[in-house]
Order: C-alpha cells, then structure tokens, then sequence
C-alpha cells in the first residue's frame, strides 16, 4: 500500500470508527433507556414496520449511490442525474406504501402499523437527498463531516425519542426518533457538502450508471429482504412480544459489530477501487483489513457473550432476560462479518457487480430456506438462532470463492489468517466463564470477566507476537508520535 493511500485509509477509518462508535454508544444507550420506558411489543411493531421501510430504502437509492463510489470516472451532471432518479423513486415508493398500510396492519393483525408505516414513508423522500451527500463524502474518503452528523443527528433523535416516551408516547417514541435521526443528519450534511441538487439530468449517464447499479439494487434488495425476513415471519408465527425479544437481542451484537464493520466497509471500499487494477495490492490490503478487523472484533463479541446474561439483568431489567440466548447467538454472526464484508468489497471495486449479485442469490437461496425450517416447521425461537449461525457460517465460505480466481486469495488462506484470534478470543472467553459461578452483583461479575479476558487476550497476543498486535501496535504509535511532531 503507498504511503499516500495508506494516510488516506488510516486517517478515515479513525473519522469512521468516530462515526460509528458514538453512533452505537449513544443509540445504545437510548434503546437502553427506552427498554426501561417501553414494553417489548412496541419495538416488535416498530421492527415490522422498519422492514417496509428498508426495502423501500434500498429501492430509493437503487445502487445508484454505490455506483458513484465506485465508478472510475465520474462528472458533474453525474451526481444531479442520480438524485433525480432518486427523488422521483422516493415519492413513487411514499405513494405505494402509503396506500399499501391498510393491507399490511391488517396481515399481522395490528391496527397501530397502519399510522406508523405511513409517517415512516416519509423518510423515502429524505433518504432520496441523503444518498447522495453519503456517497460524495465516501467518494472522496472525507468522514469527518460524516462523523460529526451522525453524531449530532444521534444525540438529537435519541434524547427527542426518550422525551416522547417519557411523556408517555409509547410507540410513537420510536417513530420520532427514525425521523429525527434523519432529518437532523441530513440537514447537517447540507452544511458540509459542498454539492448541491441542480436541474441536470443526462438520460445517457442514467443508463450508464444502472447498467452497473441495478445488479446492486436486486443484490441489495435480497439482502435486505432476508435480514428483515425474520421480522416478518417471527411477527406473523410468533407474537410481538417475542419479535421485541428477539429484536432487542440483535442490539448490543449489532453495536459492536456495525461499529467496527461498518466503519471498514466504506473505507476500503474506496481503497479497493482505488488499486482495482492490481490484484496483488488489492489481496495485501484485503488481508491487512480483514486480520486486523476480526483481531479487534472476536474478543469484543466474545465478551458481549460471556456477560450477556448479568448485562441485560443489570441495564434493560428482568423483563428483558429471554432476550439473552438470542444476544449471545447473535454474537458469533457479528463476529463473521468482515470475512463476508471484505470479500464482497474487493468483488465490488473489481467491478464484477455480476458476481456479487450470483453470490447472494445463493446466499439468499439457502438462508431463507433454513429460515422458513426453524420458524414454519421447527416453530422454535430458539431455531432461528441456529439458522442464522448456519446461515453466517456458510455465507465465509461461498463469499471467499470467487476472491480465489479474482485475486488469489482463498478461502482456506482466509480461514488461517483469522483463525489465530478467533482461538485466542475462545479461549480467553472459557476461561472467565467460571467467574461468572461467584455469585457476585451482575456489575461486579461483568467487570471481573471482562477484565479477565481482555488482559488474557492482549497479553497472549503480545507474548506469541501476533502479526494483527504488532501491526495494529505500531500503526497507533506512528499515528501518535506524528501527531506530537505536527503539534
């Protein structure tokens, strides 16, 4: 990697894990309090009507925005015809799930959904502008404006929603907060982004731009649909009590591992395309991403499992205890999601959206599949987090494949280099399980284990001069001594 790419990479990702590490503690906490404020069953109401609106989502945008990321060269009048494109399937996309409310609310049996899918349409039309700014910033590798939206848009959302709710608003607490977090974070990006929409539209550039845009939108579309399908099914078998359980248990995983994750995969998305034409650049930065990433992220998530019993019990409260298997379940499929993130992102910056749309197709095929088994045949709750393990453990495996012939990273190459961490980070964790037999105040039992298991890790890393430590070690340095040189 170049000196200059390298600055580039280093200096976003640190505006990304910004970005979305305060974003996960703040949202974090707010869904905390809120849990206090709130009775399971709302949040199982606000996840199926969030699935609508996903889907919708993904439709606005129509893989037009990741079109611009990626593609070599890129004009002006590029950005203005993608936001009209946008604009105009927003307010199609407003129109069709307004009217569509009635019918949904009556399929799951649930009155409340028909006001509260109708005002989170809205955000179709929002999410139509914001596309846009996200992908000039991520084009451009310039976070920090990001970062200080989100921020701003996250502290502003969570504190309106917990007012709302604490004014006895009930579910309308959670609808507040979906449309302040992105009013506010797309009125802040107006102010940071020098681009603004102007009436251009090129009917020639649109058809360029979804000829490789629209395999992303089907690719999108089925991942969105399979990770939401869950909701729909859990909501519908099950009741809505068991869909906030189960909801709730993705919360903390999902923190931690989006934290991470979802600083890293717009970052090097941009810096995969940048050497797209030289497949052995592009494997050094693919395995330098995925070794340290997953360095970080399995002792985390391994922690989260191990205390996940006196976690809940301690922020959320007894009632919140049946969510604690699903938490700790969800823990090893965050824990797998860079594998899939890095391979996908190098397939992308290659340009081979063909394959990447072959590969969720079959990803998709076999996901819903053992899906439909665990819910509609085994109706065991328990079954979904089985299904969803299989499912994560499977997708490493067919994502790696192509990466194999494209750049001569296999899968087997990839199971070794984080295969290291993910055996340190098991053993660490065995170890601080039995702490948790003291019998000590749940605060207590979780900052025994935690310390236990972090110091074990990181001396263990030290001591059999793990390349991920020394790697990460030396980066932090270098980063610290230049900044006391340039102050």
């Amino acid at each position: 990697m170049s000196p200059g790419l390298k600055h580039d990479v280093i200096s976003s990702l640190f505006w990304r894990l910004v970005e979305q590490g305060g974003r996960q503690f703040v949202q974090l906490l707010v869904q905390i309090i809120l849990a206090r404020l709130l009775a399971p069953d709302m949040f199982g109401t606000l996840a199926v009507a969030l699935v609508f609106v996903n889907l919708g989502n993904v439709i606005v945008t129509s893989g037009l925005n990741t079109a611009l990321v990626q593609s070599k060269e890129i004009n002006k009048d590029d950005w203005h015809t993608v936001f009209w494109l946008c604009l105009g399937v927003g307010v199609g996309m407003f129109l069709v799930v307004t009217m569509a409310a009635p019918l949904i609310a009556s399929f799951y049996g649930q009155p409340e959904l028909k006001t509260v899918i109708r005002a989170l349409s809205l955000l179709f039309i929002i999410n139509a502008y914001n596309s846009v700014q996200v992908a000039w910033l991520q084009r451009s590798l310039h976070f920090r404006p990001f970062a200080r939206a989100t921020l701003l848009s996250v502290v502003v959302s969570g504190a309106f929603g917990v007012v709302v709710a604490a004014a006895g608003g009930g579910l309308w607490a959670l609808v507040c907060q979906q449309i302040a977090y992105q009013c506010v974070n797309c009125l802040a990006l107006s102010f940071s982004v020098p681009w603004k929409p102007r009436f251009r539209f090129s009917p020639t550039r649109a058809r360029a731009l979804y000829a490789f845009g629209w395999k992303l939108l089907v690719s999108s579309l089925l991942d969105t649909l399979y990770q939401n399908l869950a909701s729909l099914l859990i909501g519908k078998r099950f009741s809505s009590t068991d869909l906030g359980l189960f909801s709730q248990g993705q919360k903390m995983p999902a923190a931690a591992g989006t934290m991470l994750n979802g600083a890293l995969r717009p970052v090097f998305l941009s810096a995969f395309s940048r050497v797209q034409d030289n497949p052995a650049q592009l494997k050094h930065i693919m395995r330098r991403s995925l070794k340290s990433v997953t360095f970080m992220l399995f002792p985390v998530m391994a922690c989260l499992a191990v205390v996940a019993e006196p976690l809940v019990r301690m922020l959320m409260g007894e009632q919140w205890l049946p969510c604690v298997p699903y938490l700790q379940g969800m823990c090893v499929v965050y824990a797998l999601l860079p594998v899939q993130t890095t391979n996908l992102g190098a397939i992308n910056a290659m340009s081979r959206s063909d394959v990447f749309l072959r590969l969720e197709v079959v990803k998709k095929a076999y996901g819903i599949v053992l899906l439909l088994g665990a819910v509609c045949v085994l109706k065991d709750m328990r079954a979904v987090i089985v299904a969803y393990i299989a499912d994560a453990l499977l997708a490493t495996c067919i994502n790696a494949f192509p990466c194999k012939r494209l750049i001569g990273y296999s899968y087997l190459e990839q199971v070794r280099d984080i295969a290291p961490a993910a055996v340190l980070a098991l053993a660490c964790a065995l170890v601080a399980v039995p702490v948790g037999m003291l019998r000590l105040a749940p605060p207590a039992t979780m900052i025994a284990q935690i310390a236990l298991m972090l110091t074990l890790y990181l001396a263990l890393s030290r001591l059999l001069r793990m390349d991920s430590f020394t790697y990460i070690a030396d980066t932090a340095i270098g980063l610290i001594t230049k900044e006391k040189r340039n102050g």
